[in-house]
């Protein structure tokens, strides 16, 4: 009779150790998830911003590009003269 009692003395301790650790393991998994909403969120925010200092640059590059075209057309048709002359011999190969 005390070895029934032991045992199951032994099998509700296990049973509470078990829940514990169930419990223990769904908070971490909340905080995880929790963890990781907030980095995409960063890595979102972190995006956006970059696409805007992209594009800005862009939008800025492509105007100095038009200026420097308008002020020396010559040179700008000589180069894409040899940048579509350089694409042929290569593409020849």
């Amino acid at each position: 009779m005390a070895e029934l009692k032991t045992a199951s003395a032994e099998s509700t301790a296990a049973r509470v150790k078990a829940d514990i650790a169930a419990d223990d393991l769904s908070a971490q998994v909340t905080a995880l998830r929790e963890d990781l909403s907030r980095l995409t969120d960063s890595v979102r925010a972190l995006g956006q911003g970059a696409k805007s200092v992209v594009t800005d640059e862009a939008s800025l590059m492509t105007e100095r590009l038009r200026d420097k075209i308008r002020e020396e057309p010559i040179m700008a048709l000589a180069v894409t003269a040899g940048i579509a002359y350089m694409f042929g011999l290569l593409s020849r190969r």
